[in-house]
């Protein structure tokens, strides 16, 4: 189903508002991202970086984390603003973490300019690794 007008809007605005709140001290490059939640709230995030490099975290991991601890269990909308001309795609963890809570998810990368590229998760991500997997596997 595509996602409607308004609501995209309202990702774009989130995530933008997110962005400017990135602490990016290594890499410069601020990233902001909103979830729209099955229920229609919209949660923001932005990368957080670390001086330890591995514990990052992506603004798309983050928008998930702060959906979830409002008690959200299913998305089905992403949007991801960074200042590339050609928009940036969400890294394989982020593609991950976001196909737990919706795996068929709308994705709209938003570069400089306002370029959008319309995808979906299933496109980025055919086959993620579910839980599914763990049942099989006797876990």
């Amino acid at each position: 189903m595509p996602l409607a007008a308004a609501d995209l809007d309202r990702l774009i605005t989130a995530a933008k508002a997110a962005r400017q709140h990135a602490y990016v001290r290594a890499s410069h490059f601020p990233v902001g991202a909103a979830v729209l939640a099955s229920d229609g709230r919209v949660f923001a995030g932005c990368n957080v970086e670390n001086a330890s490099f591995g514990l990052t975290i992506c603004a798309e991991r983050t928008a998930v984390v702060t959906a979830v601890a409002a008690g959200v269990s299913e998305l089905v909308a992403a949007v991801v603003v960074t200042d590339l001309d050609e928009p940036a795609r969400p890294c394989g963890a982020c593609r991950q973490v976001l196909a737990e809570f919706g795996r068929a998810m709308d994705l709209v990368l938003v570069g400089r300019g306002g370029v959008l590229r319309t995808t979906t998760l299933p496109a980025l991500l055919p086959e993620p690794f579910t839980f599914d997997d763990l049942d099989r596997a006797g876990g």
